[in-house]
């Protein structure tokens, strides 16, 4: 049997696997969807899949049906950082290969998650050597793991509160005043961002402009191909979100 391309897939596919009946989204389209990556399939974008290199790790952490609605973003991320990880959350137990990855000592991990709601002592907005004394210290030379919690925003404040293992790491609180440009799902408050983006902002704040770059672009590419198969319109592939994630690929090569 072949393996599923990456991590945010398999666990889709196990999550189907519990369900007693299939899931239907909210004002979804009913079309024949591609397996991968979830538009229809006359509007598929698998063959635009990137590959860019970097060092940084990305850790999803996902409310139960996250990984069963189309507009979920957290493959777009699993497709361009190849050392992605997701895991089902539920309050009363843990995965332990997620307990397995937050100790393994190649990487630092960072709990991504607005500052105003945590203990300031916990809270840096920089890595590395450039966080506060005061807070639990990342260690130089470790790789960036980011701990995405992948779920509403009622949902994700209450997986942070209610994930002791999360506890002793530190809370990257990101600082950014770009507004989401996310289509697809909205919250009511403009600073919060769809998954995708806060792992490009998180990217960028390693310093892999690249991979930043071209995930904000595949995502933006991914945004207008649904849009475009809900409307039932043609794709224009040599539109602007098209022309720019085609010029990041070739400098990734």
């Amino acid at each position: 049997m072949a393996a599923f391309p990456h991590a945010v897939h398999r666990l889709r596919s196990a999550r189907m696997a519990r369900s007693s009946k299939p899931f239907l989204a909210r004002g979804g389209m009913r079309a024949e969807r591609c397996d991968d990556c979830r538009l229809p399939i006359h509007h598929c974008m698998c063959a635009l899949r990137p590959a860019v290199a970097t060092a940084c790790g990305v850790c999803l952490i996902m409310a139960d049906i996250e990984p069963l609605k189309p507009t979920n973003t957290g493959w777009l991320i699993a497709d361009v950082v190849a050392d992605t990880f997701a895991f089902g959350w539920a309050r009363t137990e843990v995965d332990p290969a997620l307990l397995a990855l937050l100790a393994d000592p190649q990487w630092q991990p960072y709990v991504v998650f607005p500052g105003e709601f945590v203990d300031s002592a916990r809270v840096v907005t920089a890595l590395l050597d450039a966080s506060p004394s005061t807070a639990p210290d990342p260690v130089p030379g470790k790789r960036p793991l980011f701990i995405l919690l992948d779920a509403t925003w009622p949902e994700a404040r209450k997986m942070f509160r209610k994930s002791p293992y999360l506890e002793r790491f530190p809370v990257l609180s990101l600082q950014s005043a770009q507004l989401s440009n996310y289509r697809l799902r909205r919250s009511t408050r403009e600073d919060h961002f769809c998954t995708s983006e806060v792992a490009a902002l998180c990217l960028d704040l390693a310093g892999e402009t690249l991979a930043a770059q071209t995930l904000e672009a595949y995502l933006d590419v991914f945004t207008t191909r649904y849009l475009r198969a809900k409307q039932q319109l043609p794709l224009d592939t040599n539109d602007a979100p098209h022309q720019r994630l085609s010029g990041l690929a070739a400098i990734s090569g």
